[in-house]
């Protein structure tokens, strides 16, 4: 079934490529580059106007509500095969399930929409588990890690026809391990097996460089991308010296590849209290946050400020809370960020996926008040 846009793209006299490379070096543009983030699952079954028109999942919205087009590609690089799901024991009204990660959760038997699994525990307990697990799903040469270039590129204009931005996926050094070992676990793991842990973090490297050097040499990308949930609403969950000492130099390592090949925006997607590892993120070569969460850290204007002469860039930062209380505390919010777009390396957009609680007519005001305020063209 073919999607209508409901709405008008705003007017524009560039490319969405130009303008995502122009905003993103602080240079002049027709006008602000339009997206959003996505929504919570449950918005796609709660929201009249999705249900309505057939709206199933985030890029049926981003089509429905005509934003800028940004798009992404890369290869396997972390754990490949995923281990086998399957259903461990019922509990009343939930049952426990083996995810794809190897981890013990607890999930409710009906609904559950978007809420995060109570996970029990982790496949990996000591360097034997994990001896184990890389062997049978860490191996760089199984041969799907080896990428089909001639399909990517059919999916993707060659460089000179391409008004797009396109950005290559860099994986997860940190985030990703603590996924699969969980918080508690990381926690002790780090002081427990310190070895352990940084084989994990050099292991994600390798596969994530084994990805660029196919994919580099053949696209002209303009932006890298990652995800590193590690952060929480007190900071980091591991040390600092831990992210300075064993994650850092990694991303230096990535970071040359990408310099190599000309790209010098690098976003990671890092939710919580990022402001004490933020030094060690530049310093690695990771000069833009995204979708940037404001009730965990501070407006994204402080960040802003402070880094101004380090490059950062910030991608989100709209408050899902101020979306939730309506428009005027919507109109009030948008215009906290007025000079942020004006002066460049920064794209606005709820601070992650919107939630169900913000009513549809408040996020159509915001989708109105938001081309007003920044589609100058």
């Amino acid at each position: 079934m073919e999607i209508k846009p409901i709405r008008q793209r705003w007017k524009s006299s560039m490319t969405d490529r130009e303008r995502f490379n122009r905003q993103m070096h602080f240079q002049s543009v027709d006008r602000c580059f339009n997206m959003e983030f996505g929504y919570w699952e449950d918005n796609f079954s709660k929201w009249d106007i999705f249900v309505k028109n057939n709206i199933r999942n985030n890029n049926d919205a981003d089509i429905f509500f005509n934003f800028d087009k940004i798009t992404g590609l890369g290869g396997h690089t972390f754990m490949y095969p995923a281990m086998k799901e399957k259903v461990v024991e019922v509990r009343g009204k939930t049952r426990v399930i083996m995810n794809s990660e190897g981890l013990l959760a607890e999930v409710p038997l009906e609904g559950g929409g978007s809420s995060i699994p109570h996970f029990l525990e982790s496949s990996i307990k000591n360097p034997d588990d994990w001896k184990r697990v890389k062997e049978e799903h860490f191996n760089i040469n199984h041969p799907d890690r080896k990428l089909d270039i001639a399909a990517l590129k059919k999916k993707h204009l060659p460089d000179a026809g391409r008004d797009y931005p396109l950005g290559i996926n860099c994986g997860s050094m940190i985030g990703k391990v603590r996924d699969m070992l969980t918080f508690e676990g990381l926690a002790y793991a780090i002081y427990d097996y310190p070895q352990m842990v940084e084989d994990m973090v050099e292991t994600s490297c390798r596969l994530v460089e084994y990805s660029l050097d196919q994919l580099l040499p053949e696209f002209k990308f303009d932006y890298a991308s990652g995800w590193e949930d590690i952060c929480f609403n007190n900071g980091p969950i591991v040390s600092l010296d831990f992210f300075r000492d064993i994650v850092m130099p990694r991303y230096k390592r990535i970071n040359k590849k990408l310099k190599a090949y000309g790209i010098d925006i690098w976003y990671t997607d890092c939710d919580g209290d990022v402001r004490p590892i933020m030094p060690y993120l530049l310093e690695g070569g990771i000069n833009c946050l995204f979708p940037y969460e404001v009730n965990s850290c501070a407006h994204p204007g402080e960040l802003l400020d402070q880094y101004q002469g380090q490059g950062l860039r910030i991608m989100g930062g709209v408050d899902k809370m101020a979306l939730g209380k309506g428009k005027d505390a919507i109109k009030v919010y948008l215009h906290t960020l007025e000079k942020y777009v004006a002066r460049g390396g920064y794209i606005p957009f709820c601070d992650h996926r919107c939630p169900p609680n913000v009513k549809p007519d408040d996020y159509i005001y915001y989708l109105d008040l938001k081309e007003k305020m920044f589609g100058m063209a």
